[in-house]
């Protein structure tokens, strides 16, 4: 077994499973990071698939004009798509988890007491949570939101929520944009290189 593979947590079953996701509001750059972590974590020899961003696919209005029913198939489609992921990999790398969902609900409507114990029992899975800073406006890009004002009332409301709920999150310095990848790796204890096999051995 790999020292990468020997790093990655037991679940209640006895197998080595990981499932992190990155929060934050839209268009702070939390999927490009889904891709470079699988693509760091791929180089170690793990199995790595994504859980990519749900809302995009969602057949209800989102952003601003968001519903309770467009939330509810949001959040229940993340949960079912984490469920399938997670039983075919290692490691699952989310792009948004539950709570960051939710809070685009949460600064639409408020809290709902149904969702929040849904989602305060569901964000306990994550075996890390890294919280992504807003360092720039978002840009369109077809579906993205780009007022200023509303990535940041979403920012402050993931906040919030990280709060109520008592979460761990660890929150990425935005002064140090390059280092977000190696700070991951860190924090999950992995290599950032794979190990070097000597393909030269010197005769004894």
């Amino acid at each position: 077994m790999t020292a990468a593979r020997e790093a990655l947590p037991l679940d209640p079953f006895g197998r080595r499973r990981l499932k992190v996701a990155f929060v934050g509001s839209h268009g702070v750059g939390k999927t490009t990071l889904c891709f470079d972590l699988a693509s760091q974590l791929k180089r170690l020899d793990l199995g790595v698939d994504l859980v990519k961003e749900v809302a995009r696919r969602c057949p209800l209005p989102i952003n601003e004009e968001t519903t309770l029913d467009a939330q509810a198939w949001i959040l229940h489609t993340q949960i079912a798509e984490e469920i399938a992921t997670c039983a075919q990999n290692e490691v699952v790398i989310c792009d948004r988890s539950v709570l960051d969902n939710y809070a685009y609900l949460v600064a639409r409507i408020g809290r709902m007491p149904a969702l929040d114990a849904l989602v305060s029992q569901w964000i306990r899975g994550y075996d890390a949570l890294f919280k992504v800073p807003v360092t720039g406006a978002p840009s369109f890009d077809g579906q993205r939101a780009v007022s200023p004002g509303f990535q940041h009332q979403i920012d402050e409301t993931i906040d919030d929520l990280i709060a109520a709920f008592d979460v761990p999150v660890i929150r990425l310095d935005a002064r140090h944009r390059d280092g977000w990848i190696g700070r991951v790796l860190e924090v999950l204890a992995l290599p950032s290189q794979a190990p070097q096999i000597d393909l030269f051995v010197s005769p004894q």
